[in-house]
């Protein structure tokens, strides 16, 4: 099953991902982490990424195509995955969908978390994060048992600098006016799945199962 997670930052993806790559033992192919392997490994591709990251400039659509496309060979992703970050762009998307053809293959579903910006925004302003072990928590949605106190570890919570209001809404807006054309984009193609993300997380990981089977 080939799969692209689509959703705005703090709709609750990695949570979501969590659990379909479990269901259906497909890995779950993240650009960052591909992006921080390369570099790290300092292959090829990495050091072609790093040359633009150092300049700051944008990393071509061509060259994250290519690293993305150099992890899809690889074993274990042979009888599916699931991509989160990627693609990011109509470009991105095209030449996805132009490399699947040429192995005569193509995407299953792109599913598309949904969450209202005015939620979203609630749920980054109120998020805490563990000093230590990284566990994550909100004050209103998910408290710990002591207040600012990790339940797993009890290292001190704090808020990330750019969890505030102003920061939180721009970076939806940015993710809102780059991902539009692949919505439009896939929802041509019919393949695309909208899901509610506002429900419960189990709800939202049953609507996402009902279509996709079992």
């Amino acid at each position: 099953m080939k799969l692209v997670l689509l959703g705005p930052p703090g709709a609750g993806k990695g949570t979501q991902a969590a659990g379909i790559i479990e269901r259906y033992h497909i890995p779950h192919i993240s650009t960052g982490d591909i992006f921080r392997k390369n570099l790290k490994e300092g292959t090829a591709l990495g050091l072609r990424a790093k040359g633009y990251m150092d300049q700051g400039a944008l990393v071509p659509d061509a060259l994250v195509v290519d690293i993305v496309v150099d992890r899809l060979t690889e074993p274990d992703a042979e009888n599916g995955y699931l991509l989160d970050g990627f693609p990011r762009t109509l470009n991105q998307a095209i030449a996805l969908d132009e490399y699947l053809a040429k192995q005569g293959d193509h995407l299953d579903h792109v599913i598309n978390v949904k969450v209202d910006p005015e939620v979203l925004v609630e749920r980054a302003v109120g998020r805490r994060i563990c000093k230590n072990c990284g566990a994550t928590y909100h004050v209103d949605f998910n408290p710990p048992k002591v207040e600012g106190v990790c339940d797993k570890c009890g290292g001190s919570l704090y808020q990330r600098e750019d969890d505030n209001e102003a920061t939180v809404a721009n970076r939806i807006q940015v993710y809102m006016d780059e991902t539009s054309p692949l919505i439009d984009y896939y929802a041509k193609k019919e393949i695309l799945v909208e899901i509610d993300g506002q429900k419960e997380i189990s709800e939202v990981f049953q609507d996402i199962i009902s279509v996709l089977g079992e």
